[in-house]
This record gives structure tokens, sequence and C-alpha cells, in this order.
């Protein structure tokens, strides 16, 4: 038997990579991380959801002050200091980024801090500063996540543009901004610009926002948020940006086969993320990419190369945390596995994939949607219902949003749930946990729900399901 320097190089730190490093750690193997960004933490914890989520609390409380008046409490004067909230941000992030560093530097597996590359399959080189080092390992797991992705658009690099990344430390907001992108990351952004005072326009290039999400979902936010005093574009064609007289910026699209366009003091481009696989050099390991240069992984995370697998944005079809998370310990058991010799692999189950959209009003998805059902040519019910005729949601003050359930038309099981409303984040995990057990419509209708709560209008497309 060959030896190798380690059981397990991980190529990450992130979220996925150190779940796979503590998984394959805490079995006795001996494990190495490699990570050369220039803080430990990953995505999420330093640019992602955590950072987004603190300055959004910001947006949120100080939306709940301008809508005071509605709910008899007059502010005579509010100002934001930006300032603070991203103090606060950063204070809430470094405590979340430091324990991340100290879960990789305690001890139980190696923490090599550089950027690898692979050599061979067995084999990586690593460029710590000017050092490089070579090191082999049996397995190797690549958590190597994912980088923004700004397309070519004419006068948008000479013009200037901020990134999600730019937001997330601006200590100064601009009067206004145009948000090109439609996905959940360019209107969590929007909604804390517009929630902090920046006038907003939001351009996308499909027919709906959030593409891939059923269109009732999207239409419904939308209105939200053109009510809340945004401007959505929707179904449109970019064309050039071009600078103004005045300093400013003017971003050129097509709709409805006519020019328009929209002045702005900042223009920020919220159109995706790639997958992180650029200097990996993949192809001297046997690893096939697929067309968008990520990682191609089978459902138990294996690439092509038969002793790597992958997990998290650099493979996943969702770019979500927890995913990403499960995918890294499947990897690492998966990894364990193959070094044992062993052939039955477990697979990655997405029937309670989640999402969640933390705008005003949240969206949140599980399961199976309507536009899924369809594609599969499933026999499905579907029911909703409306924020704005129950209770506890028309105490809240909603006047808009709402549940939906789909089940199975004959066994009326729960196949998927989703939210746009109040706290729709929180909302959908009653769902989450009635998809874990495999409950019926009924079985949901007939749990006892405490009165008035948000949480309590799913019984009422529940019951329906279950009547129909």
């Amino acid at each position: 038997m060959e030896n190798y320097d380690f059981d397990v190089a991980v190529l990450g730190g992130g979220s996925g990579g150190y779940a796979a490093a503590r998984t394959a750690a805490a079995a006795g193997k001996k494990v190495v991380v490699i990570d050369g960004a220039d803080e430990l933490g990953g995505l999420c914890i330093l640019l992602g959801c955590m950072p987004s989520k603190a300055l959004i609390e910001s947006a949120n409380r100080n939306i709940v002050v301008r809508e005071g008046k509605e709910f008899g409490i007059d502010v005579e004067k509010s100002s934001v200091n930006q300032q603070k909230v991203i103090e606060r941000k950063r204070w809430l992030i470094k405590d979340f980024a430091d324990y991340r560093a100290e879960q990789l530097e305690d001890g139980r597996f190696d923490l090599v801090r550089g950027f690898g590359r692979f050599v061979d399959a067995h084999t990586l080189e690593v460029k710590e500063g000017e050092q490089t080092r070579k090191l082999t390992a049996h397995t190797v797991i690549v958590a190597t996540g994912s980088t923004i992705f700004v397309p070519e658009i004419e006068g948008l690099a000479e013009n200037g543009y901020l990134t999600s990344d730019d937001i997330l430390d601006l200590a100064d907001l601009p009067e206004s901004m145009v948000v090109l992108g439609g996905g959940a990351i360019a209107l969590e952004m929007a909604h804390y610009l517009d929630g902090l005072g920046t006038k907003v326009t939001v351009i996308q290039r499909s027919a709906h926002l959030l593409s891939g999400m059923d269109h009732d979902l999207a239409d419904e936010l939308q209105a939200d948020l053109e009510h809340r005093g945004l401007k959505i574009e929707c179904g449109t064609e970019l064309k050039r940006v071009e600078s103004t007289s005045a300093g400013h910026k003017r971003v050129v699209y097509l709709k409805d086969g006519k020019e328009h366009s929209v002045e702005t003091h900042e223009i920020l481009a919220a159109l995706g993320r790639k997958p992180n696989t650029g200097s990996l050099e993949a192809e001297k390991a046997g690893i096939k990419l697929n067309g968008k240069g990520g990682i191609e992984v089978s459902l138990d995370m294996q690439t092509s190369s038969e002793n790597i697998f992958a997990c998290g944005d650099v493979a996943s079809p969702y770019e979500i945390v927890h995913i990403a998370i499960e995918q890294g310990e499947m990897a690492a058991e998966n990894a364990m596995r193959y070094m044992a010799g062993e052939s039955d692999y477990a697979e990655m189950d997405y029937r309670l994939k989640l999402y969640g959209i933390f705008t005003d009003p949240q969206v949140a998805a599980v399961g199976m949607n309507e536009l899924e059902a369809e594609e599969q040519g499933r026999e499905v019910l579907v029911e909703s219902y409306p924020f704005n005729d129950h209770g506890k949601s028309m105490i809240h003050g909603s006047k808009f949003g709402f549940v939906k359930l789909i089940a199975d038309a004959e066994t009326k099981e729960i196949l998927g749930g989703s939210v746009v409303g109040p706290e729709a984040a929180e909302l959908i995990h009653e769902i989450v946990v009635a998809m874990a057990f495999h409950s019926t419509a009924g079985q949901l209708a007939k749990i006892p729900h405490y009165h008035p709560t948000l949480s309590e209008i799913w019984t009422y497309p529940a019951e329906e399901i279950a009547d129909a």
C-alpha cells in the first residue's frame, strides 16, 4: 500500500471544507486543510449570509421606525448612522470568524495557509507566500467555493461598479443605486439599501425575479417591493453603461423592444457567482468540469477521479450553506469508504432542499415547487392562503404575501411548501419538519397551533388539500 502524507486533504476551509475536515478527523484520519484566503472563515461568515444579515437587521429596524405612524407611533426625527451600522457588522463577523479560525487551528488537523493546485490525483502543490511545497493524500476533498461573476457589459468596467463584497463594507451609502440582477443576493442588497434610504432600481434579465422559483412568489415579492418604492424592471436586456454630464452613471437597457435608461449614483453588479476552479489545474487530476466551470459530481459527491470528492459552491447545484455542510460531511464519509475499499457510498437527498431570502417580505421554500412538478409530469394538489386575510398577520400589518402547499394528488403527502411574507424563513421550517416525516396535509392540519400566531396560517391550505 502506498504511503501518503495525509489520509485526507481538504482544499478550502469554509463551511463545507470545515465540515469535511472535522468529520474525517473525528474518525481518526490524518487530515490537512489547505486555505490561502487572507482571512479564515469562508464565504458564509466573511462575505455571505452572516454579514449581509447583520446589515439587513439594521435596515429592518429602520423600516419599522419608518412605518411607525401606521401603528400610532409618531417619530419626529430619525437618522441612520451608517458608520455604526458597519461597525456593528464588523464586530459580529470578527467574532464569528475568530471562532472558525480557532476551530481550524485547534490541532485536530494540519492547517496549511496557501493555495493548492493538483499535480496529479494524489499530489498537491501548495504556494505559501514565496515558498512552494508538495504534499500527498490518499483522498482529496475540494471545497474551494465560488467567486463573484460579472459579465461583459459595454461601459460597465470603465464607469465603475460595486459588488456585494463592496456593499458589505460601504460606510457611505449613495443617494441612488441600480442593482443589476434579480436573484437572492441582488434582492437582499436592494432591500438593505432601500431600508437605509437609498433610492433603488432593480434591473432583471428574466421575466420574473428569482429565476427558478414559482412565478407567483416572485411576482408577489415584486408587488410588495414596488409598494415600498423600489423600481423593478424585469424582462430586460442590458445594453451599456454611460457617464452623465453630472458625473453620475446611466444604465441603458432594452425592454419590450424599446430602449430605456436610468441615471444613478452607483451600480451594484449582483449577477451571480461562478465556481472557484480556475487555479486548481483540475485536469491534471482527471477531474471533469461542467459548462459553468464547476466540478462534476455524482450524488455521493465523488468526482470523475475516484479518490477525489467535492462539496459546496464549487460543485453543488445549490449555493446554500447548510447543503454545503451536509455535502462536506458526506464527502468525508465516502472518502473514508473509498480508503477502506468499500463501494457502497451514501448519496445526497435533495428532497428537503431549502431556500430563504431575507428581503421584506421574506421568501422561503422547501421541496418541490410547481415548476418542478410540471417538468416531472407529477400530479399534485396546490393550495395557498393570503396573509392579508389571516388574523395575526393582519395585526402584524401584512398587506402582501401568502403560504402555499404542494401535495401528491393521490396520497396527499406534502411535497413542498413556500412562503412570501413575514418571517418566511422561520415559518418554512414547520413544513421542513412535516416533510422530513413524510406527513400528509391532513396530518399537518390536525397538529395544534397556538392562536393567534403566524404559523397557524399553514392549517388553511393543509385543510383544503386534505378535504380535496
